[in-house]
């Protein structure tokens, strides 16, 4: 339970890092425990707020076909930008662009993770 806990944590705060590193506009101040503390928060705001939003957004998500989930992604990630003095964003299509890296290379991660792990 704690090693997937701190495994999710790690590939969270890596992908941050590859959203930071291809988007000039993200940046995350602070080194690497700035970042961890960017991956926390937006953890935390993902499972706190996500649901609910994700909930609210259901039938825009149905008729954009899943698109819309991207608009909400991103919308948490503005959210964790506004909380974490360590992030900071630009404008609208830099966060969508930022929520669409992050989700991939989470995605990615957590499959290969997954795999070595068994």
């Amino acid at each position: 339970m704690i090693r997937a806990l701190l495994l999710t944590w790690i590939t969270l705060a890596i992908a941050i890092a590859v959203a930071a590193a291809i988007i000039p506009s993200v940046e995350v101040d602070g080194g690497f425990f700035g970042l961890l503390g960017v991956a926390l928060v937006f953890g935390l705001v993902n499972a706190i707020l996500g649901p609910i939003l994700r909930i609210l957004s259901l039938p825009l998500t149905m008729i954009t076909l899943g698109l819309f989930s991207l608009v909400v992604n991103a919308v948490l990630l503005a959210i964790t930008a506004g909380l974490a003095d360590n992030l900071n964003v630009g404008g609208f299509f830099a966060v969508i662009l930022a929520a669409i890296v992050i989700s991939v290379v989470t995605a990615v991660l957590g499959i290969v993770l997954v795999s070595k792990g068994d």
